[in-house]
């Protein structure tokens, strides 16, 4: 893995370090894919409970790596259409890794940045953190992340970010709910870690479950969303991890 991102295991935790702060830790066509590799190799190591996404210096993310965005004006449809899709299929490998993804965001997450944050099972900000999609204001449109934003804060304020390009600070990021925490900043590291470490304690098969089952109910009835849970719980009541919690609990 070249020096563009950064990786450590300790405790259960992966952390995955973007590390282009002199760009704002930029995604360029490199760093796309060694996401994409590293998010492989988490879901095939068991010692991975969990993922922490974060990057170096001041910023989380400042999106897309416009020197390489420029350079795109001369390429075909196709092309640009293939790049723009490997970005988009690392949102949905994310969402697939049977492991909770965490965004540590301090600093700014834009563009594509904020669409890496959006994609994450839980982001966890510092109070001065700030996210928004401004590509409309560059000529662009933020078009792989629409699928996710709308889901998570609803058509009207969704359809309002993406138009306006207007940029919200943490605090107000987790009232609609695009944020999940806010701490501050000065805590955000520690803060972070031990929600991660604390996941990484839990069950690896509830994790996977639950984590599966969350998304798998988009879009689905009360009623086939019940079944779907009551398939998952008698799945679960069959994993060794369920015996030997429940084990443990009544020898207390």
């Amino acid at each position: 893995m070249s020096d563009s991102l950064l990786s450590s295991l300790q405790s259960g935790v992966l952390s995955l370090t973007l590390n282009r702060p002199a760009k704002r830790n930029a995604l360029s066509t490199e760093l796309i894919e060694q996401l994409h590799d590293a998010l492989e190799r988490a879901d095939l190591d068991r010692d991975v409970r969990v993922v922490l996404l974060r990057g170096a210096g001041k910023d989380f993310c400042a999106g897309a790596d416009l020197d390489e965005l420029l350079a795109s004006v001369d390429r075909s449809l196709g092309e640009n259409e293939a790049a723009a899709l490997r970005l988009g299929s690392l949102f949905q490998r994310m969402h697939e890794l049977p492991k909770p993804v965490i965004a540590m965001v301090q600093g700014r997450a834009f563009a594509g940045g904020a669409g890496l944050a959006t994609a994450c099972d839980l982001i966890v900000a510092g109070s001065g953190a700030q996210l928004g999609y401004p590509e409309i204001q560059r000529g662009f449109a933020p078009a792989m992340v629409m699928a996710l934003l709308r889901r998570m804060v609803g058509e009207k304020l969704a359809l309002d970010l993406v138009l306006t390009g207007r940029v919200l600070w943490a605090p107000e990021a987790e009232r609609v709910g695009l944020v999940s925490r806010v701490v501050p900043d000065a805590e955000l590291e520690q803060a972070t870690l031990a929600l991660a470490e604390t996941l990484a304690r839990s069950s690896g098969s509830a994790l996977a479950f639950t984590k599966q089952l969350f998304y798998q109910l988009d879009g689905e009835s009360l009623v086939d969303g019940i079944a779907r849970g009551a398939r998952v719980n008698a799945i679960a009541r069959a994993t060794p991890d369920f015996r030997n919690s429940i084990t443990q609990f009544l020898k207390k």
